[in-house]
């Protein structure tokens, strides 16, 4: 292999090539790659507090989904004793008013009652001067004898 002067061209043409891709195009495929890579770096950052923050929020969603549940049983729970509740003084006033018509309908017998004896009363009192009447065959006088038919009616009470 000869050294000749078209090698020695060729190779100071390749130190030139050489020297101008390091000192100019170089630094711009540097710089183009430390781009990118802040970008992919940026990109996988920003993915990985995307994925955190996708956790905290189901977290939330969990735990706000779960305070939901609690507060409708909570509230359906508050629904079942009021109702109880309101069965209870349904069933308090029912029976209070079954109790006031019992005592008023006790009070109308008890008049009932005593009106029948009254006019029982009255009728053993007619029936009485009319058997005294027959057996003394004369006319009693109801006015003249009122003392006497007032203590008649005492004593049939």
């Amino acid at each position: 292999m000869s050294f000749n002067l078209t090698l020695l061209a060729q190779m100071l043409a390749f130190a030139a090539f050489i020297l101008f891709t390091v000192k100019v195009v170089w630094p711009h495929l540097l710089r183009a790659i430390e781009t990118r890579q802040k970008t992919i770096a940026d990109g996988l950052a920003a993915a990985e507090q995307g994925k955190k923050s996708l956790e905290v929020s189901t977290r939330q969603a969990d735990e706000t989904v779960k305070q939901g549940r609690d507060r409708a049983a909570e509230i359906i729970a508050q629904a079942e004793k009021r109702g109880a509740q309101m069965v209870d003084e349904a069933r308090t006033q029912a029976k209070d008013e079954g109790n006031r018509e019992k005592a008023a309908a006790q009070a109308e017998i008890e008049q009932q009652v005593a009106r029948a004896r009254e006019m029982l009363r009255e009728q053993v009192a007619a029936l009485a001067v009319a058997g005294a009447e027959k057996i003394l065959r004369r006319e009693v006088d109801a006015k003249a004898h009122a003392d006497l038919l007032a203590q008649l009616k005492q004593e049939v009470r």
